[in-house]
């Protein structure tokens, strides 16, 4: 048995399948609230909280991943390895770096450059690229085609650093066409290659370093709706093609 871990207090039987991780507790709360019926707490070490519950008669969860590459590093592993979990949609908030994507925008993450040494460990010989499952991105496109959302597809950069002395470095990723600035998809995207499962991240766009546009940290936690609609439909769509 390698349930409970430090980290998680649960066992495989408290989760879905099909994990939606938002970096923030709070987020978490908020997706269980208001969109699972009869959601439970099954975890809530370090207050990383993660609930389970039914979204349109499916089994779903949703638990936080904190902040940055070690963190969901950890939760993701433990899914993946120890809790049963196939499916892991990071539903969290980037930085456009493109002036075509806007504030509220979906961004999908199709690939995830990255600055931080996370995939060293897995003692590749030369430089390995993350990279989202297909199946999941596909069911996503066609999910938000079909709610006529404006969502872009492409890379996203995950950086180790949130405060950067060099405050115009992330731009420099716009010239190669990365579409926004985040901070976990890249070890999310090589911990399931790794254990041989699935992940993809939506953001939604919650502040732009072209325009400098923001939404303040009330707007991040709830009003991302869209898109975690987005990540709930396309778990329901997983569900359903493991079953036939």
């Amino acid at each position: 048995m390698n349930y409970p871990t430090p980290h998680i207090n649960a066992t495989p039987a408290d989760f879905a399948k099909t994990v939606l991780m938002p970096g923030d507790p709070l987020r978490a709360k908020f997706i269980a609230e208001n969109f699972l019926e009869n959601a439970k707490l099954v975890n809530n070490v370090r207050g990383v909280q993660g609930y389970t519950g039914l979204y349109k008669g499916t089994r779903v969860s949703v638990m936080a991943s904190g902040m940055g590459m070690p963190s969901i590093g950890i939760y993701s592993h433990e899914l993946y390895n120890f809790f049963g979990v196939e499916n892991i949609i990071r539903v969290g908030s980037a930085g456009a770096l493109r002036a075509d994507i806007k504030v509220r925008d979906i961004v999908i993450g199709m690939g995830a450059c990255t600055n931080s040494s996370f995939p060293k460990q897995f003692g590749m010989p030369g430089a390995f690229t993350p990279i989202a499952d297909f199946t999941l991105l596909e069911e996503t496109v066609n999910v938000a085609r079909e709610h006529s959302l404006s969502f872009h597809v492409g890379n996203l950069l995950s950086s180790d650093t949130f405060y950067n002395e060099d405050a115009d470095s992330s731009l420099i990723w716009a010239k190669m066409g990365v579409m926004a600035v985040e901070m976990e998809a890249a070890a999310l995207y090589s911990t399931a290659a790794r254990s041989g499962k699935r992940a993809l991240a939506v953001c939604t766009i919650s502040d732009s370093l072209v325009s400098g546009e923001a939404l303040d940290s009330d707007a991040r936690q709830n009003s991302f709706t869209d898109m975690m609609k987005l990540a709930l439909d396309v778990a329901v769509k997983m569900e359903s093609k493991s079953l036939s």
